[in-house]
């Protein structure tokens, strides 16, 4: 006897979307809207003016007690007890042999209080996997999945937006870090947190509250060029932005060094944690023998390599494997973040191509990422 697959959980917001028109599809588990009209149109708005995400399908951990920090420090790879209190960071949880589980967000909500935000699709790893870890100190861990919504407004209007809703002092809110406020009367936490590329702002706010403040910001916003904008945007925007997405440029298979990003990993914070014999190996043999590294690929003719197609250079020998890759709304010409070997990282190296269906197509090596915003 086999059992029917899961239906695919709904946010506070699911009416709001399907009334809206959008296109749904099953996201880690979640119905959410890929696209409400024009992915370019979505895409540009973000760039331009603003763009307004429902993100709730994302997992809020909570971590209390009174020593909530050093739980955390042993069960990810940063020195998250040194974290001010108001401020996020960016951090990672790895498995005892150095492979990412999942990238995360942690902000510190007071001295003995903090909130992981994991991706959906690795939710709840990341919830057993805290748990178990934090089992040996004074601390304690909640699942608060079920108890926010999580509303982004994204793009350069996105402050004139918000202003117009709270009195928080959102000039004073710095990138990366987090305070409680009201948003059209209604209780959030207001972070300076994105996935874009741009400045912006994510909500997290108690579910019945989701679509209220969700139809304000959109009153607010119209004035400004909000429009409401889905997941394939979004991956469009953070691939020009540079920003990894777990699944592609991040998985067990590698470690933080393999992807770059060995500065999250704090060997220098006090006590043992998770991950850290083999991430110590993982760093030496990054500096001994740099492993491939993750660069930006963009084309110089019209199509668009997908997440698998082999990089090669001169000669068709293969030099490393493409993770993401899309059209660029911003850049006018398809993009995509590869993983190749040290030697041909450079930016301008000659002779790439993507192995396309087998046709070898011609692709300019950049470094990342591909869109810096102006500030």
């Amino acid at each position: 006897m086999t059992t029917a697959p899961a239906a695919p959980r709904r946010t506070a917001l699911d009416a709001v979307h399907r009334a809206l028109g959008a296109t749904m599809t099953d996201f880690a588990g979640w119905d959410m809207p890929l696209r409400y009209g024009s992915e370019r149109d979505e895409h540009n708005a973000v760039r331009n003016t603003a763009g307004l995400f429902d993100l709730s399908h994302m997992g809020e951990i909570t971590v209390t007690g009174p020593q909530a920090g050093e739980a955390l420090d042993f069960a990810l790879v940063g020195h998250l007890s040194a974290l001010a209190v108001g401020r996020a960071r960016y951090t990672m949880i790895c498995a005892a042999d150095g492979g990412i589980l999942d990238d995360l967000i942690v902000y510190r909500l007071g001295e003995a209080e903090f909130m992981v935000v994991a991706n959906a699709s690795n939710a709840q790893v990341v919830l057993d996997a805290v748990i178990d870890r934090v089992s040996g100190f004074d601390a304690e861990v909640r699942d608060d999945r079920d108890g926010y919504a999580l509303i982004a407004v994204q793009g350069p209007q996105s402050p004139a937006i918000l202003k117009s809703l709270t009195d928080a002092d959102l000039d004073g809110l710095k990138y990366y870090a987090g305070l409680p406020g009201t948003v059209a009367g209604r209780p959030a936490l207001i972070a300076r947190t994105g996935y874009t590329g741009e400045d912006g702002f994510e909500l997290f706010v108690s579910p019945a509250d989701a679509e209220t403040l969700w139809q304000a910001l959109t009153d607010a916003g119209t004035p400004y060029g909000l429009v409401p904008c889905g997941l394939s945007c979004r991956d469009t925007l953070r691939l020009e932005a540079g920003m990894p997405l777990y699944g592609h440029e991040l998985t067990t298979a590698l470690t933080p060094f393999d992807a770059g990003l060995g500065r999250v990993v704090k060997f220098d914070k006090p006590g043992d944690f998770v991950g850290r014999r083999a991430l110590e190996l993982a760093a030496e043999q990054a500096a001994a023998n740099p492993p491939r590294k993750l660069v930006g690929l963009v084309a110089q003719g019209r199509r668009v390599p997908r997440a698998g197609y082999q990089v090669t250079a001169e000669g068709g020998t293969v030099i490393g494997e493409v993770t993401s890759g899309a059209p660029s709304p911003t850049l006018g010409k398809p993009i995509a973040m590869a993983y190749v070997d040290a030697a041909h990282a450079a930016p301008g190296t000659p002779g790439v191509t993507v192995d396309i269906r087998g046709s070898h197509e011609p692709y300019e090596v950049v470094a990342l990422p591909f869109y810096k915003r102006q500030r």
